[in-house]
C-alpha cells in the first residue's frame, strides 16, 4: 500500500484515504440491510472501541509529530502544542454550538446547535458528520505533512492514521442508519443517509492537505488543532454515548483500551 501511494502527490494521497474512510463509514451503514437492530452492549462496545482509536491516534498520529516538528522548525514545541491543540477543541466546542445535530437515543426536541425546523434524519446525519470533519481533517494534514521531508512525518504513519480512522468509522455509519431504520424509514434511505455522514472526510481531508503544502510553517499547529478537535469529539459525544448504560461501562472500558492499542500498534509498526 505504501508504494502505491508514494506514486500520487500528497493532495492526492490525501483524497484516496479519506476516500477509504468513507467506504467504511459506508460499510457500517450498510449493517441496516443485514438487520433492523444491533445489540446494545455491542454497539456501545463499538463507540468505545472508536473512542480508544481516536485517543490513540490524537496522540501517535498528530500531537507527538506535531510537537517533534515545532522543535526541527525551531519553534516552542510546548506554546504550539497547546495553541494548536485548544485552538482545535475550541473550534469544534465553537461548531458544536452553532451546527443544529441530534445524537442517536435522544428525543428531537433535544437537538444542539442553532434550532432549527430539520427533519430529525438530518439532525442524526449532521451529528456523525460533525464527527467526521476533524478526522477527514487530521488524514489530510498527516498525508500533507509528509510532503515537508521532517523526519517525524512519514507515508507509514499517515496510512496507518487512515487505517484507524477508518476502523472507528465502521460503528459511526451504523450508528446513523440503525436508528432511522428502527424508526421505519426504509432500508435504502437508511443506508443513504448512514454514508452521507463520511462524505465530509474526503473534502476536509484535500482541503487539510491543501493548507499545510501552501503554509509549511503551520504545519505543527495543524497536526495539534487536528488532536485536539478529536479529543474534543471523544470526551464531549463518544464516551458519554458509549457509557449511558451503567451495565456496559465495565466492556465499553476494556473495548476502548483496545482501540487504544490497535491504533498505538498500527502507528507503532507503520510509521
Amino acid at each position: 500500500m505504501t508504494s502505491y501511494l508514494q506514486q500520487f502527490d500528497p493532495v492526492t494521497q490525501a483524497l484516496l484515504a479519506t476516500l477509504f474512510t468513507w467506504g467504511v463509514t459506508a460499510a457500517g451503514a450498510g449493517l441496516v440491510f443485514l438487520t433492523r437492530t444491533v445489540n446494545a452492549k455491542l454497539m456501545d462496545s463499538m463507540l468505545g472501541f472508536a473512542a480508544g482509536v481516536m485517543i490513540a491516534a490524537s496522540f501517535w498520529s498528530l500531537l507527538a509529530p506535531g510537537i517533534d516538528m515545532a522543535e526541527q522548525m525551531g519553534q516552542i514545541p510546548w506554546l504550539t502544542a497547546v495553541i494548536g491543540f485548544m485552538g482545535g477543541g475550541l473550534f469544534m466546542r465553537l461548531t458544536d454550538r452553532l451546527l443544529p445535530h441530534l445524537h442517536p437515543g435522544f428525543a428531537t426536541d433535544q437537538s444542539e446547535g442553532i434550532k432549527t425546523s430539520w427533519q430529525r434524519s438530518t439532525l442524526l446525519v449532521l451529528a456523525i458528520t460533525l464527527h467526521n470533519i476533524p478526522e477527514g481533517l487530521a488524514v489530510g494534514v498527516a498525508f500533507g505533512a509528509v510532503s515537508a521531508g521532517l523526519s517525524s512525518a512519514t507515508i507509514g504513519g499517515a496510512i496507518a492514521l487512515a487505517i484507524g480512522i477508518g476502523l472507528q468509522n465502521f460503528p459511526e455509519g451504523a450508528a446513523v442508519s440503525m436508528p432511522l431504520r428502527r424508526e421505519g424509514m426504509g432500508t435504502g434511505k437508511s443506508f443513504f443517509l448512514g454514508q452521507a455522514s463520511g462524505m465530509v472526510e474526503p473534502v476536509a481531508g484535500v482541503l487539510g492537505a491543501l493548507f499545510v503544502i501552501q503554509m509549511r510553517g503551520v504545519l505543527p499547529y495543524a497536526l495539534c488543532f487536528a488532536a485536539g478537535a478529536m479529543i474534543f469529539v471523544v470526551v464531549e459525544e463518544l464516551i458519554p454515548e458509549s457509557q449511558r448504560v451503567p451495565a456496559h461501562i465495565d466492556l465499553v472500558t476494556i473495548a476502548t483500551m483496545a482501540g487504544f492499542s490497535v491504533m498505538m500498534i498500527l502507528d507503532v509498526a507503520l510509521g
